[in-house]
């Protein structure tokens, strides 16, 4: 079995323009994400890009990162992954959003780990903290929502995998107690979750440890509660954003099947 992770990510945002290229302590936010998973053990670490031109940066960041790059759709992100797992030859892969710089790399392990044991189609995490873990994907079933989908806008792809009832879905198994918390929101869309990736690098920097994990974070949280409210309040509001572009669209001769 291949394994991967792949980093969905682009240059055009509208929220937070150009936010994968913005520097916290000299260092752009996608490169903070990049070195932090490559602590797994995996056959291919992949940047997944567009094609436009916006987007070259990024595939010359993972070049001087040392990770493999995939460039495709710029809206598709299904048929990017799937182009991506095409060329390099993957079974499985665990996504990382450009937008989550503290994924975990122990939730991703264990996702890896319970695809070996399970061999599911589909993992997710729903009640781990926002931020810390996507998805794990097989690739066949991948290629089967590629196959059945009528739409070339897949951003919120989850659906895909979700709502067709005809995937075999795990949620992720053995995510640590203190994993679990609603209250703390560790993406990148807004300006003020920018202030909160900022304060926390900032301060395990100044305390010259460039390689704290999750529940260092947590820790550090716990004992800076204000720091959880700086962001904490946008949390439903991206959750209904994402909700209002979350659309199923299939052809019409595999969704009588379904």
């Amino acid at each position: 079995m291949k394994s991967a992770i792949f980093i969905t990510v682009r240059s055009n945002s509208k929220r937070l323009p150009n936010k994968a290229l913005i520097k916290i302590q000299s260092i752009p936010t996608i490169v903070h994400l990049i070195r932090r998973v490559k602590n797994v053990n995996v056959d291919h670490i992949i940047l997944c890009t567009t094609l436009l031109k916006e987007d070259d940066i990024l595939c010359d960041i993972a070049t001087s990162e040392g990770i493999d790059f995939f460039r495709g759709s710029t809206l598709d992100k299904l048929d990017r992954w799937k182009g991506a797992s095409s060329k390099f030859n993957i079974d499985f892969f665990v996504t990382a959003d450009g937008d989550d710089l503290f994924c975990s790399t122990e939730l991703i392990e264990l996702a890896l780990n319970q695809y070996i044991n399970n061999k599911p189609d589909f993992i997710e995490s729903p009640d781990a903290i926002c931020g810390s873990f996507t998805y794990g994907i097989k690739v066949k079933a991948l290629n089967k929502v590629c196959d059945i989908k009528n739409s070339d806008d897949t951003e919120m792809m989850w659906t895909y995998f979700k709502d067709t009832e005809i995937f075999e879905l795990e949620v992720l198994k053995n995510v640590p107690v203190e994993f679990i918390r609603s209250d703390i929101r560790m993406t990148l869309d807004y300006y003020d979750d920018l202030i909160f990736f900022e304060k926390i690098i900032n301060h395990f920097y100044d305390n010259k440890n460039i390689n704290f994990s999750i529940r260092d974070i947590i820790l550090y949280l716990n004992h800076n509660p204000e720091v959880i409210k700086i962001n904490s309040y946008l949390h439903d509001e991206w959750k209904k954003n994402q909700e209002a572009n979350t659309h199923l669209d299939l052809k019409k001769r595999n969704s009588a099947l379904l």
